[in-house]
């Protein structure tokens, strides 16, 4: 396992309405700077809002997720850190306490979600069938072969029947925990 640090997710707050500035000034000093080693996306989270006018026309409209956050992903060093923090329009690292302690990266749980509405991340689809047998790769039911019970796509979830002690047992799985076989 090496000692270098990995990419992870970090937010920055910006003063509301400067996301955008913050963004392309953050790239601009990212090249000028040659960080591009360490300081890999900026993303500013949007989504599509239909709203109505008076006239009863809908238009569609891209809408902030996270207005006043700019979402980076980064290794953070002390160069890196202080690129982000010196941009103009950043007030800050969300889950820093300021007097120079480094920022905490977002989780995958949290991370993720967002990078999926945004297309930023595949979202993987399953190609099983209730009835059809599977393999575990993770976890303690790793290399058990079981047959798929239960599939529900909104939470990318399913249910195995693997035996355990000699009875048909439900295991509840994530799609990325099985393999087809």
């Amino acid at each position: 396992m090496s000692n270098q640090p990995e990419r992870q997710w970090y937010v920055v707050q910006t003063y509301s309405g400067y996301e955008n500035s913050v963004k392309v000034n953050l790239e601009r000093r990212i090249e000028s700077m040659q960080m591009e080693d360490k300081i890999f996306q900026v993303m500013i989270p949007e989504e599509v809002r239909i709203e109505k006018k008076a006239d009863g026309t809908t238009k569609e409209k891209m809408v902030k997720i996270f207005p006043g956050y700019v979402f980076i992903e980064l290794v953070v060093t002390d160069d890196s850190w202080f690129v982000v923090r010196n941009t103009p329009g950043v007030t800050g690292f969300l889950g820093s306490s300021g007097g120079g302690t480094k920022p905490v990266p977002l989780p995958p749980e949290e991370i993720n979600p967002i990078l999926k509405k945004c297309g930023l991340m595949e979202v993987p689809t399953i190609d099983v069938e209730v009835g059809e047998s599977v393999k575990v790769i993770t976890g303690p039911f790793a290399n058990q072969v079981g047959k798929v019970d239960e599939i529900d796509e909104e939470k990318r979830e399913l249910k195995v029947l693997v035996d355990m002690f000699g009875r048909q047992t439900p295991v509840e799985l994530s799609f990325d925990d099985i393999e087809k076989i």
